[in-house]
């Protein structure tokens, strides 16, 4: 029993240690004069946002999933361990996930900081079942500020991972709306009108890419801004063969040269490059299946031929 109370003191001690050291961080971040001006503009930040977007995110997860995300996204408002140039290059990163709600960076934040110290909490408690960690309070210590660094890094590469997977997806759709984009600029249509075109024949095909060209689109109807609309879609959806089509439309418009000829061109080398990328994954599935086969088809083929024989055989053995 007072091994016990002892390692329950222990694991109380580390995890008021752990809150401690987050509390005196928020309170160097928040001190001063920069801090109050920094609690001002997320003052003033709170303020500004608009009812529209509580009510979408609403419309779009429901009643307890929007309360849940508002309640992240506070959390991750008050949060000073995450500087503005940390949140700006996050907000880019959820952008290109898909994610361009206002608090999505809020409740990104958020998340890391639960998981966080969820981790640590865990660390805590189950590592002194763990004989090599739970008799020993300065490893044990290490473990949950490992584990809490560690969940703070997850949720970060987890969305990185969906922005890599949203790109792919995109990457191998890029050729079809390309040519779609062909067929609308000659039969003589504008470019804002050609890419609006492009994502409603998308939307079924490729919906991430079909979402990027319609706010695209949007963006020059509203602002008129061809360049910076142009840019903005290049930025979110970071790819080389966009880069490519965006550079190739702003000094077709800046130039005046033909756009339906620089696209056709465009369409063309995107397609020879995507089959010559289909024939390359095509041409690496022979040696990436040697490994396989000689694990789990091998063995299989070995023990069906051989087998009777070396039943025969040891029966043989056994009779003399």
């Amino acid at each position: 029993m007072k091994q016990e109370y002892i390692e329950t003191l222990i694991n109380l001690l580390m995890l008021s240690a752990l809150f401690a050291g987050l509390a005196i961080w928020w309170l160097t971040k928040r001190g001063g004069r920069r801090g109050r001006i920094a609690d001002r503009a997320r003052e003033v930040a709170l303020t500004q946002r608009t009812e529209s977007v509580l009510t979408e995110e609403a419309e779009e997860y429901g009643g307890w999933r929007a309360q849940l995300l508002q309640r992240l996204g506070n959390i991750g408002d008050r949060l000073p361990l995450f500087d503005a140039k940390y949140r700006l290059k996050l907000k880019k990163e959820m952008a290109r996930s898909g994610y361009r709600s206002g608090r999505a960076v809020s409740v990104l934040l958020a998340v890391k900081f639960v998981v966080g110290l969820t981790s640590a909490g865990l660390t805590v408690m189950l590592g002194s079942n763990i004989p090599m960690i739970g008799q020993y309070p300065a490893v044990r210590g290490s473990a949950m500020l490992m584990a809490f660094i560690v969940g703070m890094v997850v949720p970060e590469y987890v969305v990185g991972f969906r922005a890599s997977r949203r790109r792919k997806q995109m990457a191998g759709c890029l050729p079809d709306a390309l040519d779609l984009l062909v067929i609308c600029t000659n039969a003589g249509n504008s470019l804002g009108v050609s890419i609006r075109r492009v994502a409603d024949e998308l939307k079924a095909i490729c919906p991430p890419l079909a979402d990027e060209f319609s706010l695209t689109a949007d963006e020059l109807k509203l602002s008129g801004d061809s360049t910076r609309s142009l840019q903005g879609l290049a930025e979110r959806i970071d790819l080389p063969s966009i880069r490519a089509l965006i550079s190739t439309l702003i000094q077709s418009m800046r130039y005046g040269t033909p756009i339906t000829q620089a696209l056709r061109t465009l369409s063309r080398t995107e397609r020879l490059a995507h089959i010559v990328s289909l024939e390359e994954k095509a041409a690496k599935l022979a040696p990436k299946m040697v490994v396989p086969m000689m694990l789990f088809i091998l063995p299989a083929v070995v023990l069906i031929a051989a087998g009777p024989a070396v039943i025969q055989l040891l029966d043989l053995i056994s009779k003399q």
